[in-house]
């Protein structure tokens, strides 16, 4: 399984608790050379106070978990 479709994997187990507060997360890319995975948050998650939490406690350490080459997690 490639590096791209863990990734998506580990967004789609937290995608539903993100959905919940009216967000959600969109995978965009992943630079390979600095192991930067890029995700777009959408809906209630644009301009929210708390979205940098969300990014980097939640999505960041999902993806982290499952895809452990992952090094780093940025808003896009």
């Amino acid at each position: 399984m490639s590096v791209e479709d863990r990734i998506q994997e580990a967004l789609a187990g937290i995608r539903d608790a993100i959905q919940m507060d009216g967000g959600d997360v969109e995978f965009v890319s992943y630079d390979d050379e600095t192991k930067t995975v890029y995700v777009s948050l959408t809906g209630s998650c644009v301009g929210c106070p708390a979205s940098v939490l969300t990014l980097k406690m939640g999505v960041e350490r999902a993806i982290k978990a499952q895809v452990p080459e992952v090094e780093n997690v940025e808003a896009y």
